[in-house]
């Protein structure tokens, strides 16, 4: 499945214990299909004591956030949050990406790009 979410996009959280925070996507493990997104599943992590270079010791309980499956998060999109706030059906303020491709000249040859748009408002990301 190609995953049309890039890394520094906003994204909202549809479905887990997580649903309706947004956060910034930190990584992507498109071979896996997860997403690291900032403040969202953290989890406590047992570190191992030890030493930095400087002497203080290191170690002890940190919160980090875990990866999450790319199906449960969506596009934030706030034009489409705008627009979608007097609709009922709609409960979650997300948007589809969809691709399409243009014919670019650059440098005096037709190239082709792919871009992405809100499928909900139909503007550029």
């Amino acid at each position: 499945m190609a995953a049309k979410l890039k890394k520094g996009d906003e994204v909202i959280v549809i479905s887990g214990r997580d649903k309706g925070k947004r956060g910034r996507i930190i990584a992507i493990d498109r071979k896996a299909e997860r997403v690291v997104v900032e403040g969202v599943m953290r989890v406590k992590k047992h570190v191992k004591a030890g030493r930095s270079a400087q002497g203080a010791t290191t170690g002890g309980i940190e919160t980090v956030e875990a990866p999450i499956h790319i199906s449960n998060v969506m596009y934030y999109d706030p034009e489409a949050a705008k627009a979608k706030k007097g609709d009922t059906t709609k409960k979650i303020p997300g948007t589809r990406v969809g691709i399409r491709e243009e014919k670019v000249e650059k440098d005096g040859r037709m190239k082709t790009v792919r871009i992405r748009y809100s499928k909900a408002t139909g503007k550029d990301l």
